[in-house]
């Protein structure tokens, strides 16, 4: 974190269209603090990302950066149990999101889903078509249908998938992100149960 706020300072001198360089270590920033637990402060600076976007939107094609702050802001918000704003965030910009946008605004909208308890509807959209993931999102559609079959009540299939999870954040996470937490987690909630 303390890199990242070095490299913002001396961002900060930027100006017109350069300023996007800002935005993205900023929205960095924002990302990291959802994976700290810090979701109230990736909120603000996922803000703050949108309201510059708008100022800079005469500038330069600003839309990949925003839809990545709207799916941060969306995942933040999904960290503070607001679920029903996320899936707002995740339907309304679905339509004009392609490719790896259109991709992380689905995750988002199955993250949503599941916190609202509509396992079935998270089921169903976790099983699309999705181009391959990058290395950084490895397992995380796995753990979701995980998690929505857990909940249906279905552990056999439960522990398949959370189990291809962890095999695909093994291969590219470190062992100490977070994902790689959340999903013993759940392995451990479905031996239990």
């Amino acid at each position: 974190m303390a890199e990242q706020e070095t490299l913002i300072e001396d961002l900060e001198q930027l100006d017109g269209a350069n300023r996007r360089l800002l935005l993205w270590a900023r929205l960095n920033r924002a990302w990291v603090l959802i994976d700290e637990g810090r979701p109230g402060e990736a909120e603000v600076e996922a803000l703050v990302v949108l309201r510059s976007l708008t100022r800079l939107a005469h500038l330069t094609e600003v839309w990949r950066l925003e839809l990545s702050a709207l799916q941060c802001l969306g995942h933040a918000l999904c960290a503070q149990d607001e679920y029903q704003e996320a899936e707002t965030i995740a339907r309304g910009n679905l339509p004009r999101a392609e490719q790896q946008p259109a991709t992380g605004l689905h995750r988002l909208l199955i993250r949503s889903l599941s916190g609202q308890g509509r396992h079935e509807e998270a089921l169903t959209e976790s099983r699309r078509t999705f181009p391959e993931l990058p290395p950084s999102d490895s397992g995380e559609l796995e753990l979701a249908r995980a998690v929505a079959l857990h909940a249906l009540g279905r552990p056999g299939e439960a522990e398949t998938e959370a189990r291809r999870a962890l095999a695909a954040c093994e291969r590219y996470l470190h062992p100490a992100h977070p994902r790689v937490g959340e999903v013993h987690a759940l392995l451990a909630r479905i031996a239990s149960a």
